[in-house]
């Protein structure tokens, strides 16, 4: 489909970096080291050239081997089973936390590898030599259990210490870290454990959201006996006072934190396993629309790399930096948090509460409170901020933030440029960046030594081929088209757990030859920006116009009335399909029974008559998922009357009942209004 003229496509750069702050970039001091004449000649290197990149990034962040690798790549069974790392032998944790205590480039004792601030306010932190010795004792206390090499392990935690603890320790004796959403109810923890096979789960007794206490042990529970590979539960205990700590002391299955993890003198027993390469480390669940849900695979030699070489090059993290992303370890960006900072030297801020209590300015707070140098939030949050009390930001010293960046879903123009004016002072920038859990980490990101427009990504992840092409596989430029990728890098996933590979393939490498589809609509413009337009999934086909679901969200939230949009199509007979938007009214706004059909009016002044959707229904709330993701399918599905099949990803799954209601009074007003 070729673009219309409007926002964003159109805008000018509202950010240019200066020539300091370019030379003293991550990006061009690896370039220097590199011997390269120029960014653009290193771009086209690391994207053409896998092989070469991979071993230049692994040397630079200085990745410990106990046994070298021969190769770095091997093809020999073709792109999509790539090999890294070939003969090599190593532990990621060692490159994590055992390098840092000779007292290099970090201090181990003085340098904090951890905060954690909770939502009653109560914060603690942990130096690098504090978080070995614990990832140490925690080690030892699982091998005690008998737990080792390719156990898989379940964490089920909200954002404490102890779970950056457990996570680091499954994976250093060579176990296999599941980490899940903390929001799960029982089902989804009983599909995602059984899927994993664990053997053991780390878990919490429970833990407060707005001050409601919100039980996990207790939920394990109750279905442990349909966990058959379960032989061991790991209890971590709050020192809530207002809650009566569980008696276990009769389960010999349950094992206490303190009892089994922290215990002194654990010498060898809390060293680290060392693996092949390619040895998995950690299975991350995706969800589906159906069926049980499906565990990406990561190695000790992808995930880990990835994550850190994004936050290096793309954001320009150093050791000196402090890195919060409002995130939970069941989405990826908990493990790519924790390996991130950990492979970098850096400091990790993790949170344990919703970002707006006690107040909606907690996020700001804390980034003023712990000089937090970059923050990581959802274009969704920022938005609900956006909405809140004005002068929020303005209370809260953010001098040290160099940068905001983003994830999760594609901005609206009017967040971004709050954030960019607001937290910013339109003189820092906004990085936009976005991937998958498959990929472990960025496609396409913003370079902190490019220029930028609002809602833009200003360049591919550095050593990842990004391509935009039409539904033949031909590269498109100014058009909407399919993101793909050419080569292969050293994060993507090496399939689905327990699954074979078929699935795999037909995922990603069924639609065209050799190239990756990541399922996402992107426009790449005539300068040289990226943009996103949702899941391609989430595409519609109205009279034969292909359209991003964002587009019609763009014009939507932009009306005064409205917080949050959502767009799906649906089937019709004349048109192929429809559209249908889903608004939450402003926290201002007095909603009345025409919202709607002026909002459908908006809709054609400004996209055309053609594109005029069925029918605008005001909700209470959209489906989400905790990391503010919305699940637009959960829309389509309701208005279509369909079974809404997996909900265990949804952040509050008591919206719905409002949302069906909203949905059913839309639709027989329309039935009531047509002739």
């Amino acid at each position: 489909m070729q673009l219309k003229s409007g926002f964003p496509f159109d805008q000018p750069v509202v950010w240019t970096p200066t020539t300091d702050q370019i030379e003293a970039s991550n990006l061009v001091a690896f370039q220097n080291r590199m011997g390269l004449p120029n960014l653009a000649v290193l771009e086209r290197k690391a994207a053409g050239d896998p092989a070469w990149f991979w071993s230049r990034v692994l040397a630079d962040l200085d990745i410990r081997f106990e046994q070298p690798w021969t190769r770095v790549l091997d093809l020999s069974r073709g792109t999509p089973h790539a090999r890294w790392c070939v003969d090599g032998r190593l532990n990621i944790t060692v490159s994590c936390l055992d390098k840092w205590q000779q007292g290099t480039d970090v201090n181990p004792e003085a340098d904090l590898a951890l905060i954690q601030v909770g939502e009653d306010g109560r914060e603690s932190s942990l130096s690098y030599g504090g978080l070995f010795r614990k990832v140490e004792a925690c080690a030892a206390g699982l091998r005690s259990l008998g737990l080792g090499i390719g156990d898989s392990v379940g964490i089920w935690m909200p954002m404490v210490p102890e779970t950056v603890i457990a996570f680091l320790a499954i994976i250093r004796i060579g176990a296999i870290a599941l980490p899940l959403f903390s929001g799960f109810g029982p089902s989804a923890v009983v599909d995602r454990l059984l899927a994993g096979r664990a053997r053991a789960v780390v878990t919490v007794d429970g833990y407060r959201r707005r001050r409601r206490w919100v039980d996990t042990f207790p939920i394990l529970q109750s279905v442990r006996s349909e966990l058959s590979n379960l032989e061991h539960v790991v209890l971590v205990r709050t020192d809530d006072p207002d809650v009566e700590p569980v008696d276990v002391s009769s389960d010999p299955a349950v094992h206490l934190w303190p009892d089994l993890c922290e215990q002194p003198s654990v010498g060898r027993a809390g060293a680290a396993e060392i693996m092949d390469s390619e040895d998995p480390c950690l299975v991350i669940f995706t969800s589906g629309t159906t069926g049980a849900p499906k565990g990406m695979v990561h190695t000790h030699c992808g995930f880990p790399v990835k994550a850190a070489q994004d936050m290096c090059h793309g954001m320009d993290v150093r050791s000196s930096d402090t890195v919060f992303w409002h995130t939970d370890l069941g989405w990826m960006m908990g493990p790519w948090l924790i390996f991130g900072s950990l492979l970098l030297g850096g400091t990790m801020v993790i949170y344990d509460g919703a970002p707006d209590w006690p107040g909606a300015d907690r996020i700001w707070e804390i980034c003023a409170r712990h000089g937090v140098t970059l923050l990581g939030i959802t274009p969704i949050l920022a938005r609900y901020m956006q909405g809140q009390d004005a002068g929020m930001v303005k209370r809260h010293d953010l001098s040290a933030l160099r940068a905001v960046a983003s994830s999760g879903s594609p901005w609206d123009p009017g967040s971004w440029m709050w954030v960019f004016e607001q937290v910013l002072d339109g003189t820092r920038p906004i990085l936009n960046y976005s991937g998958g859990t498959e990929i472990s980490g960025g496609i396409v990101g913003c370079s902190v030594v490019k220029p930028l427009k609002p809602c833009s990504f200003n360049a591919p992840l550095l050593g990842m081929a990004v391509d935009v092409v039409d539904e033949h596989g031909e590269p498109v430029r100014d058009r909407i088209g399919e993101l793909v990728v050419r080569n292969p890098w050293i994060g993507m996933t090496r399939g689905f757990w327990q699954d074979g590979e078929d699935r795999y393939l037909d995922t990603y490498w069924s639609e065209w030859p050799a190239l990756w589809r990541q399922g996402d609509l992107a426009v790449l413009d005539s300068d040289g920006f990226w943009f996103l337009l949702g899941r391609s999934d989430d595409t519609m086909n109205i009279s034969g116009k292909r359209l991003g679901p964002t587009e019609y969200e763009q014009v939507l939230v932009r009306q005064p009335d409205v917080a949050e949009a959502a767009a799906v199509g649906v089937p019709d007979s004349l048109k192929g399909q429809k559209a249908v938007c889903f608004c939450v009214p402003s926290p201002d706004s007095n909603p009345d029974p025409e919202l709607g059909e002026r909002l459908r009016a908006v809709v054609a002044r400004d996209m055309g008559r053609a594109l005029r959707p069925d029918a605008v229904c005001i909700v209470p709330a959209l489906p989400k998922t905790r990391n503010a993701k919305v699940i637009r399918r959960l829309l389509r599905d309701m208005w279509r009357g369909d079974p809404l099949g997996d909900t265990t990803n949804l952040e509050d799954r008591s919206i719905l009942a409002g949302v069906e209601a909203a949905i059913r009074a839309c639709q027989a007003a329309m039935a009531s209004n047509d002739p």
